[in-house]
């Protein structure tokens, strides 16, 4: 790892009464422990900020691209402007899927799972690529827009493959943003819609060890490969504490809607069945994700363009009633489900574009883990039996 609290190691050194190491108190779900050092992001719960490389979010969301954002966040600083041209135009030259992984897409069962889809094929595209086991840095930072550009035709891919469409190709003059929203809907998305898909993605590049992000750094430390790195990150992306929160968003959304019942009615009913109300509340965050901020804006943007603000109205009374009764904020996923959905994307793919975003922020990572590598080895603590003997299989 590259940095651990002189706490922690205090705490490893201390002997116990009888000489050994002292046992380690377990800490449920690694919360509040410092594992390691970063310099990618960092999140202020209390004061409710998040800064990629020192950068905050608003400011990124109001002035940046995603493409200017993945740069940052891989090399530490801001582009100019040669760079960001270049960085542009590597995204655009590694984005053809190897023919190998749009066999193996086309061939996947059209009901399939969409994140098990695109963990299976970002794995196979390891298959294909010379370079997959170097980890020397430049070798890192080509396979990192390799797997930035190619996440979003793989899951616009497998969409076109389900509803019996042809796969489209992207087009030159659309930007990462505008090109998936082309290749998964089969039309140009607006001016409007482009640069609000866009300001998503870099809304969801990062968000320091999250669970996801984790999974790559720990995978990785053992010197395996950057795919196998992201594959496990798509993997741990994939649970429903993790993504697929604002799927579940929609999904109450919808209900609600045909329901014909107030949404404050329904959502106390919920709440006195003990219900989760998805989109609400956050393990780091105690006031209002800033990521909120833009989506709630979003939200109402887009119903606003469609001449249909009912989603947006809903989800306004929904959010005011949760803070009213149980004073807690909306998190990134609630109003990230009825912008997404508003943008013509399929509910169960919010979480694949979730990965597509999160890529630029878990291959920074996997090079920060690389650079100054140690074996990620925490320990347990041991509550089971002791001391049993043996007893033979006659005499049990």
């Amino acid at each position: 790892m590259t940095g651990t609290s002189s706490s922690s190691k205090e705490q490893a050194r201390s002997p116990s009464a009888d000489g050994s190491s002292a046992k380690p108190a377990p800490a449920t779900g690694l919360e509040g422990v410092v594992v390691a050092q970063t310099s990618i992001s960092t999140i202020d719960g209390s004061a409710g900020k998040l800064s990629y490389r020192g950068y905050d979010i608003h400011d990124l969301a109001e002035h940046s691209t995603f493409e200017e954002t993945a740069f940052l966040l891989w090399e530490g600083r801001l582009p100019d402007r040669g760079e960001l041209e270049a960085v542009r135009r590597e995204l655009r030259e590694q984005r053809a899927l190897p023919p190998e992984a749009v066999a193996l897409l086309e061939s996947a069962p059209r009901q399939s799972n969409p994140m098990a889809v695109l963990r299976t094929i970002t794995s196979a595209i390891a298959l294909t690529d010379p370079d997959a086991d170097d980890n020397a840095q430049p070798a890192l930072r080509r396979k990192a827009v390799r797997l930035t550009a190619q996440l979003g035709p793989i899951v616009a891919g497998f969409h076109r493959h389900r509803q019996g469409a042809a796969r489209l190709e992207p087009r030159e003059h659309l930007d990462y943003a505008g090109n998936f929203l082309y290749l998964l809907n089969g039309r140009e998305p607006t001016p409007e819609e482009a640069r609000i898909f866009d300001v998503c993605l870099i809304l969801h590049a990062d968000h320091g060890f999250n669970a996801s992000t984790f999974s790559a750094r720990v995978t990785v430390a053992t010197l395996s490969d950057i795919y196998s790195g992201v594959t496990s990150a798509l993997g741990t992306l994939k649970g429903s504490l993790h993504g697929g929160a604002n799927e579940a968003v929609m999904k109450m959304l919808l209900e609600l809607q045909g329901s014909g019942e107030s949404p404050e009615d329904a959502i106390r009913r919920r709440l006195e069945r003990k219900e989760k109300i998805s989109g609400f509340g956050h393990r780091v965050y105690k006031t209002e994700d800033p990521r909120a901020t833009h989506l709630r804006r979003f939200s109402e943007e887009l119903g606003s363009q469609r001449g249909d603000g009912t989603l947006f109205e809903m989800s306004r009374r929904i959010e005011a009633f949760m803070r009213a009764e149980k004073d807690i904020y909306s998190n990134v996923d609630f109003y990230s489900a009825s912008t997404y959905y508003q943008l013509g994307i399929p509910t169960d793919l919010f979480t694949p574009i979730f990965a597509m975003s999160r890529v630029a922020g878990w291959t920074a990572h996997v090079m920060e883990q690389l650079a100054n590598n140690r074996l990620i080895r925490p320990r347990s603590e041991y509550v089971g039996e002791r001391n049993l003997r043996y007893v033979s299989l006659e005499q049990r």
